[in-house]
């Protein structure tokens, strides 16, 4: 029995598709805002302060590994009913939520590990999904633009513990942003007026670079990229997206790609 831990995020709906095709048998501990999983079959939903309730229901299912996949939002800590089990961590749970929505399911998973749950990584069932080496679209990086990406890669490497991002900006050797505890899509947000005056003129030379930080709990946070990536690197002006292959969730895969053909952009995983 595998247990899925599944909060805010699509991959959690591929990785069911996935276990219900090998027919893998699965529990489901919903920490969705919207509970998106409820019709699905053995699927529990349970808030951030019922930690004691979802460990039981795991253990009670005999569930020997346990996926991780997606977000969960900071709780309103005044208003939210703590389980024993919850009230013990609260302290951990308060101090990473500080930080961004998704340090709170690191912090969740860490709890779990305590607990003699087994974590495997997200992409256990679904190997397709990670990037491969190379260049994946017709257009490919020029020279300024591998340069560019050198330079955002080792940005991202040296964050400390402490930093939220994992996805940077970088402008003809210049890094214009660096994503925060708000995610990527709001940093995108923010280079915008940066780069305006580059689209005005329809020249497009930015580079949005998302590589794992080298303290990164691979099982549980890979960086990600869909369709919904490239639409926004497409309307703020940027030129291409770069991933670190093997490392990367790459979601909407044909689609994305036809989409940055048409928009003449590149994806590239080194």
């Amino acid at each position: 029995m595998i247990g899925l831990v599944l909060g805010e995020t699509q991959l959690g709906s591929l990785i069911i598709n996935k276990l219900d095709k090998l027919k893998i048998k699965y529990t489901i501990i919903d920490i969705s805002k919207k509970n998106i999983y409820k019709k699905k079959k053995n699927s529990y939903s349970v808030s951030i302060g019922q930690l004691g309730k979802a460990i039981y229901i795991l253990k009670k299912f005999k569930c020997k590994k346990i996926i991780f996949a997606g977000t969960v939002s900071r709780p309103n800590f005044a208003n939210t009913k703590f389980d024993l089990k919850a009230l013990y961590y609260l302290p951990r749970i308060i101090k990473s939520s500080k930080k961004g929505d998704s340090y709170i399911i690191k912090e969740v998973s860490k709890i779990f590990k305590k607990e003699n749950l087994k974590i495997i990584k997200q992409t256990y069932f679904n190997p397709e999904l990670v990037i491969k080496k190379g260049n994946h679209t017709r257009l490919k990086p020029s020279v300024v633009n591998k340069k560019d990406i050198i330079i955002g890669a080792k940005k991202i490497r040296g964050l400390k513990i402490d930093n939220i991002g994992q996805a940077v900006v970088v402008l003809k050797g210049n890094i214009i942003a660096i994503e925060d505890q708000n995610g990527t899509d709001s940093m995108l947000n923010k280079t915008y007026k940066i780069l305006k005056k580059y689209s005005k003129k329809n020249i497009r030379e930015g580079i949005l670079i998302k590589f794992p930080k080298s303290n990164q709990d691979l099982k549980i946070d890979l960086p990600t990229i869909g369709i919904n990536t490239i639409r926004k690197c497409h309307k703020i002006g940027l030129k291409g997206i770069a991933l670190k292959a093997n490392q990367s969730i790459f979601l909407d895969k044909s689609k994305s790609i036809a989409l940055s053909n048409k928009y003449k952009m590149f994806i590239c995983a080194i």
